[in-house]
């Protein structure tokens, strides 16, 4: 386990309030371990019809893509979180676009990713996902595959997976691996297939009494996983 998101307002206390002698300090305490910072997990959304509200979450994007580069991060994790019933579904799937490549120009022009992370009410349905990234035109934003539960919607895990498979970028969440429904051996299988090669990131949900043997425990599950996957 090689590499960490950072989460905003967790212990991690990694945020824009850091000052440069901080930041620094940050960006040497990975650099003198083996564990590679990939960047900042946030909850920035564009999907508010208050212009106020969207010009906000896009500029604190952009002071937290600076943050990224200052810690020697790749990219942020930002994401859509609702298509609001009292606008047009095709107005909100562009205006999320539109923010979606403002703020990846910004990260662009500091060598960073914006991470898209399939998430929120509705905009997590694939089909959703796929119209806003139709309309995404910068090449440094990326779809973060978040493994929910609407994966699965007709026509089914690997017709939707394959629909956007394009637009992935170097980071996957997923939850525990022996926990809950989800086919994550079967999308193992379709991460092998197409030979990615970026982070898979746990996204835990439990409290483990012991938290270094879980940790282990999920790691054996995803070489057993990987193994099966490479076998065929």
């Amino acid at each position: 386990m090689l590499g960490v998101e950072l989460r905003t307002e967790h212990a991690h206390k990694v945020e824009s309030n850091l000052s440069a002698i901080q930041r620094v300090e940050v960006k040497k305490r990975f650099a003198d371990s083996s564990v590679t910072c990939l960047g900042y997990g946030a909850n920035f959304e564009y999907h508010s019809p208050d212009k106020a509200v969207l010009r906000k979450n896009i500029d604190q994007t952009k002071e937290y893509i600076q943050l990224c580069k200052d810690i020697g991060a790749t990219g942020i994790k930002v994401k859509p979180n609702d298509l609001p019933a009292s606008v047009a579904k095709e107005k909100t799937i562009a205006q999320i676009a539109a923010s979606l490549n403002e703020v990846g120009k910004f990260a662009s022009d500091l060598g960073q990713l914006v991470r898209v992370e399939v998430h929120g009410n509705l905009s997590q349905e694939i089909p959703n996902m796929k119209a806003i990234f139709e309309q995404v035109t910068e090449k440094s934003v990326k779809m973060c595959w978040n493994c929910n539960d609407q994966d699965l919607l007709p026509p089914g895990l690997e017709p939707n997976f394959n629909s956007v498979k394009k637009w992935f970028g170097d980071t996957v969440h997923v939850r525990e691996l022996n926990v809950g429904e989800y086919p994550y051996q079967q999308l193992i299988n379709l991460f092998t297939e197409i030979k990615y090669d970026g982070w898979i990131l746990l996204e835990a949900r439990t409290e483990p009494t012991d938290k270094i043997a879980a940790m282990l425990e999920q790691k054996e599950l995803f070489y057993e996983m990987l193994a099966k996957a490479k076998k065929g």
